[in-house]
């Protein structure tokens, strides 16, 4: 195994050239409706697998990466908040491509685009398999054939969650600061003269999602210790498409990672450590008022449904129904979003 190009800060990923990746805990949609963005409930923990090497199994220590603890069926989103330079992001599940459903590779492609545009894209939530919808990241155990990897490959070897990212080629980087310069100089003698600056949200950071943390709840007990991820609810969010010309991305990846999903019980055996409790109920979460998001970027364009995430059926088909009735969130619950230094720890990259 060798040392990796990405770090670990807190529960953050860094993959080089400003990529900040966290995955972070939400409730679970109903597996039947379109619905809004549900809330951030906390980032899940994030460990080294190298830090714990003679408790994890074999396969964990030939992958390297990290390693983050997941209850069964529950939902989660990566964020890219504070990802800065452009860059474009491989996401894998199971070693399927979450953007084209096609498999996983090294490279980066455009018919179809199997990566995510930072920091244009804030988040996924799910699967791009509709016209402007995702569906829903759920943990499900692998050997059940419910994950996208088994749905799509008729096979659930790798499970987890792969991340790739690029950075731009140097040329095109050199030119993007030089962009990113002169703008900054005329937002600000826009201030010096009064007026204020005009900031383009296209390429801002949003607004968080965050809410509030979450009440602890009851934790039902996964039943296997190798997770990976199958999908839920369909929700309201676009996958962009790439406007930059394909020449301007590095030929080299600025990092990659394994992230490996394990049992809360595994957890506690590898790390020593207690999961988080399972996350508040969604009828308590909108009883209370709390908010849901619909994020918009009117100058983006939304990639097509991908072919073969198009039929992957959510968990509530393989492993049986568990949801209480569904309440949804009132029209003043849901927010309208939209129009670092290096440290901590390199992660160890291994064989996958």
């Amino acid at each position: 195994m060798a040392v990796s190009a990405v770090r670990t800060d807190g529960n953050s990923l860094l993959l080089g050239g400003g990529v900040r990746v966290r995955f972070i805990r939400t409730l679970r949609l109903p597996e039947s409706g379109t619905h809004q963005l549900p809330p951030g409930l906390g980032e899940f923990p994030v460990r080294r697998v190298e830090d714990h090497l003679s408790a994890v199994p074999p396969q964990m220590r030939e992958r390297g990466g990290v390693m983050l603890p997941v209850y069964l069926r529950e939902a989660m989103w990566l964020s890219f908040a504070g990802s800065s330079e452009p860059a474009a992001l491989q996401v894998g599940v199971g070693k399927v491509c979450a953007v084209s459903g096609e498999p996983w590779r090294t490279t980066l492609t455009r018919t179809p685009q199997n990566y995510v545009v930072l920091p244009r894209q804030p988040w996924l939530d799910g699967i791009n398999s509709g016209k402007g919808t995702v569906r829903q990241f759920v943990a499900v155990p692998l050997g059940m054939g419910a994950t996208v990897e088994g749905q799509v490959t008729g096979e659930e070897t790798w499970g987890g969650v792969q991340l790739q990212a690029f950075g731009l080629s140097a040329a095109a980087l050199g030119a993007w600061r030089e962009e990113e310069r002169a703008r900054a100089e005329r937002a600000a003698g826009g201030a010096r003269a009064g007026g204020a600056p005009a900031v383009p949200m296209a390429f801002g950071a949003p607004p968080p999602r965050a809410a509030a943390p979450a009440r602890p709840g009851g934790a039902p007990r996964a039943r296997a210790a190798s997770m990976g991820l199958g999908v839920g609810g369909s929700m309201l969010q676009e996958v962009y498409r790439d406007d930059r010309p394909a020449a301007d991305w590095s030929q080299e990846p600025s990092g990659r990672v394994f992230v490996h999903l394990v049992t809360p019980p595994e957890w506690r055996r590898i790390t020593g450590e207690d999961a988080p409790p399972s996350p508040v109920d969604r009828a308590a979460y909108t009883r209370a008022g709390l908010p849901w998001y619909d994020y918009y970027d009117e100058s983006a364009i939304d990639l097509a449904p991908a072919g073969p995430l198009t039929g992957v059926k959510p968990v509530g088909e393989w492993l049986g129904g568990d949801h209480t009735p569904w309440q949804p969130p009132a029209p003043g619950q849901i927010m309208p979003l939209g129009d670092a230094p290096e440290r901590g720890k390199a992660v160890t990259d291994g064989d996958w």
